[in-house]
């Protein structure tokens, strides 16, 4: 569902600029690509530092899948979901799009809901996310 969203989403920003639908001030557009360089370097470090990262959630055993609390998960439980969010901003701001701002508050909804079933997953099924607070492996 995610995909199809995300593919809607950025269809519809495409069309937005295309036929100017609407307009947003240049400055913003700049504020649009630090936020997408941020986030981007976000999601890299946070793939730097979880080999267990994997478009779907589930718990790799066979791999020994264990709880990640160094680099970015020493500051946010989910540093990719939170990368995610720079992005979609960035996105959003580049692409100078206000219509494009309100649909992505459904993306953003979207990965909440990921970000709770895989918290129920990981806290089911890693014994050290019943001990560790602050710090998680991510899907």
């Amino acid at each position: 569902m995610l995909q199809v969203v995300w593919f809607g989403w950025l269809l519809m920003m495409g069309l937005d600029a295309r036929f100017g639908w609407s307009t947003m001030p240049g400055w913003l557009k700049w504020l649009g690509v630090a936020s997408l360089i941020a986030g981007f370097w976000i999601v890299r470090l946070t793939f730097r530092e979880n080999t267990f990262l994997a478009p779907v959630v589930r718990i790799q055993s066979d791999r020994g899948h264990r709880v990640i609390s160094t680099g970015p998960y020493a500051v946010v439980r989910h540093p990719m979901y939170a990368g995610a969010i720079f992005i979609f901003a960035g996105t959003v701001l580049t692409l100078g799009s206000w219509w494009g701002l309100a649909a992505g508050m459904l993306l953003e909804l979207i990965i909440a809901y990921r970000i709770v079933a895989e918290e129920r997953l990981l806290r089911a099924h890693l014994p050290a996310m019943k001990t560790t607070r602050g710090a998680s492996s991510t899907v």
